[in-house]
């Protein structure tokens, strides 16, 4: 097990935690934003205090890659960049459709087994940008832009219970209007929440080069979508 240093910056929402040994030891959130600005480096000055005052070795730092809001996450990127040179520690990256996963799994056991996961993030109208996935967070769809409508996701919702959440998802509950469809509220995705993903990560060795990585801008999905869709 390691040391984490997570900060999820995706929403309007600033969240950094500290996790060790499978488990979250510290966590500061805000969320009446986007603060991110203001709080990001409050918030990572008091975590690293934090460790610092235990005498506990920082391993890595874990940073949520989209997709999201480009403020946010360019200064939760920036943010994870600089503690990662200066400390010459491993970058990870975690998803952030998969991250709002991790809280419901936690958190409710009633889901069926056969049930599947769609997390969503709020683009604009009825425009969403979701992912689908089994309880194993095993991808049954690749992610993408989706405009919402009655059939957009019929085809699952035909075979299996399906449970969509984030930020996103209550805008469009009603217009999918199917027996299956079910609405999880006020999930968010938070920095307390990463340490599954991302010790996952470290486990199969699957780093960021500090220097290259760029997370998934909002913008840029919503940039390639067909101009009638818009």
């Amino acid at each position: 097990m390691s040391c984490i240093l997570n900060i999820e910056t995706s929403t309007n929402v600033c969240s950094v935690a500290i996790s060790e040994d499978g488990k979250c030891i510290y966590e500061e959130t805000d969320s009446e934003g986007p603060n991110h600005a203001v709080k990001l480096g409050v918030f990572v000055d008091e975590a690293l205090s934090f460790i610092d005052s235990h005498a506990i070795p920082l391993d890595a730092v874990a940073v949520s890659s989209g997709p999201g809001s480009y403020t946010g996450l360019r200064i939760g990127t920036s943010m994870a960049k600089g503690i990662c040179y200066g400390l010459n520690i491993p970058l990870l990256s975690v998803p952030t459709l998969e991250l709002l996963c991790v809280p419901v799994l936690l958190l409710h056991e009633e889901i069926e087994e056969d049930a599947l996961l769609c997390p969503m993030i709020d683009a604009r109208r009825m425009e969403v940008y979701a992912g689908i996935y089994t309880r194993a967070l095993r991808p049954v769809r690749e992610v993408g832009a989706d405009v919402v409508d009655a059939d957009t996701y019929k085809e699952w919702l035909d075979k299996h219970p399906v449970y969509f959440f984030g930020n996103g998802a209550e805008k469009c509950i009603d217009v999918i209007n199917h027996p299956n469809a079910h609405l999880i509220k006020d999930v968010l995705p938070l920095a307390k929440w990463m340490f599954p993903l991302a010790e996952k990560r470290i486990a199969l060795e699957q780093y960021e080069d500090v220097a290259y990585f760029v997370p998934f801008y909002l913008k840029d999905f919503v940039a390639k979508m067909p101009k009638k869709l818009l």
